[in-house]
């Protein structure tokens, strides 16, 4: 009986060095060697400020800018330590009203035609960092009249942002928002009113 207990805990503090020391010491090495970027948080900086990640959206509420897909996360849009969609079934009045009240907010704003579900509805994580490119498109008009960028300039803009598909055939085309937002930023500079 005492044999299987020493065994037991030499096994349990081998597991607890492998598991709980190596193991993450060695894969935090390999990120950071072979994926220092993404290792690291994906930050980007604008100047010597850090204005968020390439891999978790933000929210934008300004009418010049582009909007990205509304956040369903706890306490505030966007929170990365509570990562999660709404949860709400397509018959749930909260998440009925959400839609309603999101399709009338871009109808205000002079989106006219079609509304892509992404602009309404939220990711299953509520962090998407990205846009497809049609919510990217739909939101150009809006963006000129705000700006007076004219629109073939904005889509133009669009289509130097838009990422291709994950091996060239899954998943849809898309554009990071705080990405195409700080070139719209730079770009408007020079269409100062």
């Amino acid at each position: 009986m005492l044999k299987q207990l020493k065994i037991s805990i030499l096994i349990f503090l081998a597991f607890f060095v492998i598991v709980g020391f190596l193991y993450p010491l060695l894969i935090t090495v390999i990120g950071n060697v072979f994926f220092p970027w993404q290792s690291n948080g994906s930050i980007i900086h604008k100047g010597n400020e850090a204005i968020g990640s390439e891999l978790i959206g933000q929210p934008f509420s300004n009418p010049g800018l582009f909007w990205s897909r509304p956040s369903s996360t706890a306490d505030f849009p966007y929170n990365a330590l509570d990562s999660g969609g709404s949860n709400l079934g397509p018959t749930n009045k909260v998440l009925i009203n959400r839609v309603e009240d999101r399709i009338k907010m871009l109808r205000n704003s002079g989106i006219t035609g079609e509304i892509p579900s992404e602009l309404v509805l939220g990711s299953g994580s509520g962090l998407d960092p990205d846009i497809n490119f049609e919510s990217a498109i739909v939101q150009i008009p809006r963006i000129s009249k705000v700006t007076g960028i004219p629109e073939n300039i904005l889509r133009n803009l669009v289509l130097e942002h838009l990422s291709n598909r994950t091996f060239g055939f899954m998943g849809a085309r898309v554009v990071n928002v705080l990405e195409l937002n700080l070139a719209l930023m730079n770009l408007e500079k020079t269409y100062d009113r």
